[in-house]
């Protein structure tokens, strides 16, 4: 693990699927407003899922997004679970994932770049460098 990234595996469940997923979230500071979810679908091969980190920090106490990602605290009373609703033109899912575990992935992000200050770690030159190379 590099030393200003934070990964966190977990098993999540996918709704419909009896048998838990491999998932896991990715950090780095290199991206200080992003936050990667992925899902193991096969060995060695993931499906990922890019989305803003104030997304996941508002869906812990409130429904939030309009898009793609959705993610809210689960309405149950005896599950402590974020649910996270997926979808794109190849489907949709839900994935519930144990809420403490977001909350430590969480913290471990705000420990290297806390809220708000996303923007003082940007390599602003290095996103336009790569939004203009060239790509065969």
């Amino acid at each position: 693990m590099q030393g200003d990234a934070v990964h966190q595996s977990q098993f999540v469940h996918l709704n419909g699927c009896s048998t838990p997923v491999l998932s896991r979230l990715s950090y780095t500071t290199a991206d200080p407003f992003t936050i990667a979810i992925a899902f193991r679908i096969d060995a060695g091969e993931w499906i990922e899922w890019e989305f803003a980190r104030d997304l996941l920090i508002e869906g812990l106490d409130e429904p939030t997004g309009i898009g793609d990602i959705r993610i809210r605290p689960d309405l149950s009373p005896d599950e402590e679970v974020l649910v996270f609703e997926l979808e794109s033109p190849d489907g949709y899912a839900v994935v519930e994932i144990k809420r403490k575990e977001v909350e430590l992935f969480v913290d471990a992000t705000m420990d290297f770049v806390p809220q708000g200050t996303e923007s003082a770690h940007l390599d602003i030159d290095a996103v336009i460098a790569d939004l203009t190379t060239a790509r065969p």
